[in-house]
């Protein structure tokens, strides 16, 4: 009460708090990144949708398999999108889609019985046999004829779409070679195999993708128990499988002959 009798009203203190924008001022930041993050998977499934299906199998096989432990999947080193490392369940792929080129190179299947593809564990190999009149080369020559150039620009065209490195190799019977100047079936094989070679690099093989040309005479006979027989006489392309770490295998061209035994040929 105060002198006068009267009751003392209380003194009532309002505290204010100084305003920081609302517990939820920043909320529409979130909202906002989660659309801008629903925007970018479109645009990603939408380019997915427009490539073709080895890039959208090796998108798919990062995800699963990010450090690549379990097998190569992805690009190559290049960083181009458009060339994906074959693995042996591709070769089977590969092998259709060349046989497939082949045929409307050569639709009545002449060359039928002078070409064999087979996947091998090295990889992919594509035999070129000879006929007993020269089907791919002039008889005793390491000329081409316009049938080898024809189909070398087929393969190359394909093979030229993949990151595998490829090998060539020469082939010859066992029939003695019958040029003078010391040039021997050696020299013959070789020969043929460069020649491809210079063929393939110039229709559609990447820098660097050729790896080794080898000329092995008559030391692998195609058909041992038929040393002259003209299938004995081929070259060989070997698509080889994709190693984890390429950086360790240094391209080079090489051109040898390899000389297993010493002989006459």
């Amino acid at each position: 009460m105060d002198e006068a009798g009267g009751a003392v009203q209380p003194i009532i203190i309002i505290k204010k708090k100084a305003g920081h924008g609302g517990h939820h001022g920043g909320a529409w930041k979130v909202a906002y990144a989660d659309f801008v993050t629903a925007m970018m998977a479109l645009f990603i499934v939408l380019w997915l949708m427009n490539t073709s299906k080895q890039i959208q199998e090796a998108v798919g096989g990062y995800f699963k398999d990010p450090r690549g432990s379990s097998k190569l999947v992805g690009t190559n080193r290049s960083g181009s999108g458009a060339f994906v490392a074959l693995k042996k369940e591709d070769m089977s792929k590969l092998k259709d889609a060349l046989l497939q080129s082949i045929h409307h190179l050569d639709p009545a299947n002449k060359l039928q019985k002078q070409i064999e593809i087979t996947i091998t564990p090295e990889g992919l190999r594509i035999e070129l046999m000879e006929s007993a009149k020269g089907t791919f080369f002039e008889l005793g020559s390491d000329k081409p004829t316009p049938a080898l150039v024809e189909l070398l620009k087929v393969l190359a065209e394909e093979l030229g779409k993949m990151p595998n490195t490829i090998s060539i190799e020469g082939h010859t019977d066992s029939k003695p070679y019958s040029a003078s100047r010391g040039y021997d079936n050696w020299d013959l094989s070789t020969g043929r195999a460069n020649e491809a070679r210079r063929l393939m690099q110039a229709e559609g093989l990447k820098p660097g993708q050729l790896t080794q040309v080898r000329g092995f005479a008559d030391q692998r006979l195609r058909v041992p128990d038929k040393p002259e027989d003209p299938s004995n006489r081929r070259i060989s392309l070997i698509v080889q499988y994709m190693v984890k770490n390429d950086s360790e295998v240094a391209p080079m061209i090489s051109t040898t002959n390899t000389k297993l035994t010493p002989g006459q040929n």
